[in-house]
């Protein structure tokens, strides 16, 4: 496994994304995949004049056996030793992270009923790629165009008002309320092209537990030794499943709604939580004109934000899983975003459907390590 480094470049009419240098020793790589927010690396390498000139901030890094995720450097350390030596420590995050240099603006209302997947494209669109009051194109960010949506989470249909959000933040906020995730890669502009663009791509996990038959299970147990360390966490502490939604208007004629899932709490089951929609207007600009949106169509935008405030109870299982494994290879036999089955036979517990939502890959003397996080 190589590192990569690419260079971007801006010209006067985009940008040049070029694979700059190959890099085969280093003391070590974190590369932290998540699902419902944006990853991030960390490599530790020597320090010389070579490396100071290649690891810089704003470069682009990946891996040779990895077209999937690529890092953007955002930090990078040097330290000297007498001792150990001088070394780098190079950070940064995940080209996702591009995003949250933008927040919505202006205002996006969805209306009438709009799929997720057309959403964020849009939010991506009219910020990044083809923004709004952007005469001079200094909102755009340069290389980025939108790519695929696999999956029918991104189907479902919604009505929503957002703005001034941060806009990566939101992205994961929508991926967490449809179950899938958003990534941003690299792509070569033409076949050995040598030249790359940055592409927006929408798409979902697949479900690859014992409850299901169309796809080989993955089993991850203690009794199979490729379940080497195992910890649950149940915790209601931050549970809110009741939320009660103020929009626009002031007193008693303030527009209000309550949202909840399924059949509504009560007693001790409820946990209770006020969410201020004002922002959220009833009428909206559409080609000049000004839309004003029915009642009940307004109540629903209200309730869609009602959704997106409410904290379920926090189950989460954090594991050791062999990365040498025979029964399983991560990202070729499973991916971050799928559902397998995980069993701890020595406490008799099991999970039958559990979601990969994170992955740190670990490599150094000691070898590769895999370190999972499981979300139900």
């Amino acid at each position: 496994m190589l590192i990569e480094v690419y260079d971007m470049q801006f010209e006067d009419n985009g940008v040049s994304i070029v694979l700059e240098a190959v890099c085969d020793s280093f003391s070590s790589l974190l590369w932290d995949v998540e699902y419902y927010e944006c990853g991030l690396f960390e490599v530790y390498i020597a320090a010389n004049e070579h490396n100071l000139k290649i690891f810089k901030m704003g470069k682009i890094i990946g891996r040779s056996d990895d077209k999937t995720h690529y890092g953007i450097i955002e930090s990078v350390r040097l330290e000297t030793n007498e001792e150990n030596g001088d070394y780098l420590t190079v950070t940064g995050r995940f080209l996702m992270s591009l995003l949250s240099r933008r927040i919505i603006y202006p205002t996006l209302t969805f209306y009438p009923l709009t799929s997720y997947g057309s959403m964020l494209q849009m939010a991506v669109r009219r910020n990044c790629i083809d923004p709004f009051f952007d005469r001079e194109g200094k909102r755009k960010i340069l290389g980025l165009e939108l790519g695929d949506i696999a999956g029918n989470c991104w189907s479902k249909k919604r009505m929503l008002q957002v703005s001034y959000d941060n806009l990566m933040e939101w992205t994961y906020k929508m991926c967490e309320l449809t179950g899938g995730t958003a990534n941003i890669r690299l792509q070569e502009t033409s076949v050995n092209s040598g030249r790359y663009k940055m592409i927006f791509e929408l798409s979902e996990g697949i479900d690859r537990s014992i409850l299901q038959e169309e796809n080989p299970h993955i089993v991850f147990s203690d009794s199979y030794n490729n379940l080497l360390s195992f910890s649950y966490l149940s915790d209601c502490t931050a549970m809110k499943n009741t939320a009660y939604i103020f929009g626009s208007g002031e007193g008693n004629n303030r527009k209000r709604t309550i949202f909840f899932q399924g059949e509504e709490p009560k007693n001790l089951d409820r946990y209770e939580i006020y969410v201020d929609a004002k922002d959220i207007q009833q009428e909206s600009q559409e080609n000049g004109e000004t839309v004003k949106v029915p009642d009940a169509e307004y109540l629903e935008l209200l309730q869609e934000r009602g959704a997106e405030n409410l904290i379920p109870i926090t189950e989460t299982s954090e594991s050791t899983i062999a990365a040498d494994g025979r029964q399983y290879q991560y990202n070729k036999d499973y991916f971050v975003g799928d559902y397998v089955t995980v069993q701890h036979e020595r406490f008799g517990l099991t999970q039958p459907k559990i979601q990969l939502i994170g992955m740190i890959e670990s490599f150094d003397q000691n070898g590769r390590g895999l370190t999972p996080t499981f979300k139900i």
